[in-house]
């Protein structure tokens, strides 16, 4: 295995003890493949979730631009969703986990279809 396939295998141990899910293993490794190389590097492969301007990224650069959803504040809430899922109080919320998260949250299964 390589260095991706460990770095999903811990994601989705991370969505079954910390979110309580079973992960779709194909889309878990189609959308860590769309977060390219951030996942190597230590500070973006996680997501402050306590950080406004984080947050907004996320919004802007993932919900909108990736998976093509408008503007509004469905998306926010989303995102609170998500990070409340993950554990506010986990302190490592990992981008594919948390992107993977709003994938099922918006149901965009399809954009990586």
């Amino acid at each position: 295995m390589g260095k991706r396939d460990d770095l999903i295998a811990k994601y989705a141990e991370d969505l079954k003890d910390k979110c309580g899910m079973t992960p779709d293993m194909d889309l878990l490794t189609k959308v860590t493949i769309g977060c390219g190389p951030s996942i190597y590097n230590e500070d973006a492969s996680t997501v402050a979730g306590s950080q406004a301007s984080e947050l907004e990224t996320i919004k802007e650069n993932f919900l909108m631009k990736k998976l093509g959803l408008k503007d509004s504040p469905d998306l926010m809430a989303g995102i609170n969703s998500a990070i409340e899922t993950y554990g506010k109080s986990n302190r490592n919320k990992y981008r594919a986990v948390v992107y993977y998260l709003l994938v099922k949250h918006f149901k965009k299964e399809g954009v990586y279809a």
